[in-house]
């Protein structure tokens, strides 16, 4: 069974999270916009051994510590889906601009694309590839416990930005109705900013997406 922990970090409050396997103990940080010692110090409080850092996507409040935190740990960055490389080489100037700690630039070890799969101890996430409030957005979806890793995609009351470079409004309505409803009413989503909801409750409440 896979468990997790929110840790909001940056001023942005971003919900990074540690994903953790209770029968090996190996674990991912999905994520890791910053504050790297808050990472940290989760990791040690549950006493997982990290494999590899996993991106839903390319901004600076989500992967502004990714390069830091995979040399401290020596371990992986995989994700986001290559149409977000763009993002990631302006990682440098996007954390002068908002304030943020000095940020490095990376290429992660492995690309992901819609249908892939990442393991996660015994547990395995599947990836779609959700575009519209980046252009490669990817979600983790652990099928079995109804829970999914979503970004900024979806969040609780609302929907991803769309406003950024290649940032496309239809094709995030398309994503989230296409990709994020057909893993059911029951799953429960962790967005990238914000408290936890479900799908259903989305469905029936969400001001932007309600009604599909």
């Amino acid at each position: 069974m896979l468990h997790y922990q929110i840790i909001p970090v940056t001023p942005f409050a971003q919900n990074c999270s540690l994903l953790w396997c209770d029968q090996t103990h190996e674990a991912a940080v999905v994520d890791p916009g910053g504050d790297l010692p808050l990472i940290l110090q989760a990791v040690q409080q549950h006493k997982v051994a990290v494999k590899q850092i996993l991106l839903t996507h390319g901004h600076v409040d989500h992967c502004a510590g990714a390069a830091e935190l995979a040399r401290a740990l020596n371990v992986p960055i995989v994700g986001p889906q290559e149409a977000d490389a763009f993002w990631i080489e302006a990682l440098p100037q996007a954390a002068a601009k908002y304030g943020f700690p000095p940020a490095e630039t990376f290429t992660p070890a492995r690309w992901l694309h819609d249908g892939d799969t990442v393991q996660v101890g015994e547990t395995t996430l599947q990836v779609r590839h959700c575009p519209g409030h980046t252009p490669g957005h990817v979600v983790f979806h652990v099928a079995e416990q109804h829970l999914a890793f979503v970004g900024d995609v979806l969040f609780a009351g609302s929907i991803g930005r769309t406003d950024f470079p290649q940032g496309n409004h239809e094709q995030l309505i398309a994503s989230i109705v296409e990709r994020l409803w057909p893993m059911g009413d029951e799953t429960q989503f962790v967005p990238g900013h914000g408290r936890p909801g479900t799908f259903g409750q989305e469905r029936k409440t969400n001001p932007f997406v309600g009604g599909t």
